[in-house]
């Protein structure tokens, strides 16, 4: 089990569940338009939120988004460790930085000097991209043993600097490269992983390179919180990342849509109904399962393990609900479902 630090009331690490987080696109100096998009992304899920910090003025606006944001602030920094210590004042919940690129260990120690002071943990990211020149002499070019020993060896600034309430992170294009770099620094030491594939693209790509990477790394039980790197509106990152955890049995909140991949037999619009049954349930936050099933063939069997599920027939379909006889529906299916569904949330929300 790795260690524990905390983001505001966020644990991370230390059997605490897996955080969700992204990073906002907008210019921070823009509160009206950070603040936001900082809403939609907790909306949709988002634990934590990233925002630049990349002048005085990004650093002054820091105080007014943290007193209106619903989630924790994380101030992503570079270069200049007075952005840093500016926004850890002005009350963000944990920083992201490089040690290596904000002018040595001098400015270190004044930085950990201030997170000990107000209690701010730090992450430490590396980039394949921005692994020091020596270590890539050392190595031949970006491996994972060289990543690894760029974040240890800034942690040992940390450290040096009577500080330990570290996040690592080892993010790649390559996943491969992610992926193993991860696994070596699990095995070096016992910081808890922020994980995810940096550059992954749109989500079209950048979708499945984060499940591929980010998803076999929480199978082996690596990584204590998830962003999914996507470009475009960085709110869609988080009901990717909340697919994949769902997909690795590590949520099992909202309602999770199964759906055959149709066949000759099928006799309604699957994907269709399989949509709009996940759009108009994206409120709900009740663990349900909803199996929308193309024949009545194999649909019912296939579907045994789903709460409640439809599946097609030439007149309609057979909506079948756990616990209880099949009966016959006809018209708007998804409306039935949307219904039952709805139905077994006030039940649920009702018990409790």
């Amino acid at each position: 089990m790795t260690r524990k630090v905390f983001v505001g009331p966020v644990q991370i690490g230390g059997g605490a569940p897996v955080s969700v987080q992204t990073m906002t696109n907008t210019d921070t100096r823009d509160i009206a338009a950070t603040l936001a998009q900082i809403r939609a992304m907790a909306a949709a899920g988002a634990e934590l939120v990233r925002v630049s910090v990349y002048d005085d003025a990004c650093a002054q606006a820091v105080r007014a988004l943290v007193d209106a944001s619903p989630v924790p602030l994380v101030a992503d920094i570079h270069f200049d460790h007075r952005l840093a210590i500016k926004s850890v004042e002005n009350g963000i919940a944990k920083v992201r930085i490089n040690p290596g690129n904000i002018g040595g260990e001098a400015h270190v120690r004044q930085l950990a000097d201030c997170l000990k002071m107000h209690g701010v943990p730090c992450r430490i990211g590396v980039n394949s991209g921005s692994v020091e020149k020596e270590i890539l002499a050392k190595y031949g070019g970006v491996t994972p043993e060289g990543m690894v020993e760029s974040g240890l060896n800034h942690a040992r600034m940390l450290e040096r600097a009577g500080f330990e309430d570290i996040v690592m992170s080892f993010k790649a294009t390559d996943v491969s490269k992610m992926v193993s770099a991860c696994r070596l620094a699990a095995k070096a030491c016992g910081y808890p992983q922020h994980i995810g594939v940096t550059e992954s693209g749109t989500a079209d790509v950048g979708i499945v390179k984060s499940a591929v990477g980010i998803g076999a790394l929480l199978l082996d039980g690596i990584g204590d919180t998830v962003r999914v790197s996507l470009s475009g509106d960085p709110v869609q990152e988080v009901p990717a990342a909340l697919s994949i955890l769902r997909a690795c049995g590590l949520r099992r909140d909202g309602v999770e849509i199964i759906s055959c991949p149709t066949c000759g037999r099928t006799c309604i619009d699957v994907e269709g109904i399989a949509r709009r049954v996940r759009r108009e349930t994206a409120d709900i936050r009740v663990p349900i399962k909803v199996a929308v099933m193309g024949c009545v063939v194999n649909g019912p069997g296939e579907a045994r393990e789903a709460d409640v599920g439809v599946a097609g027939g030439r007149d309609g379909g057979a909506l079948f609900v756990k616990g209880e006889a099949p009966r016959s529906v006809k018209g708007d299916l998804a409306a039935a479902l949307i219904s039952e569904v709805r139905r077994m949330a006030q039940r649920h929300d009702g018990h409790c």
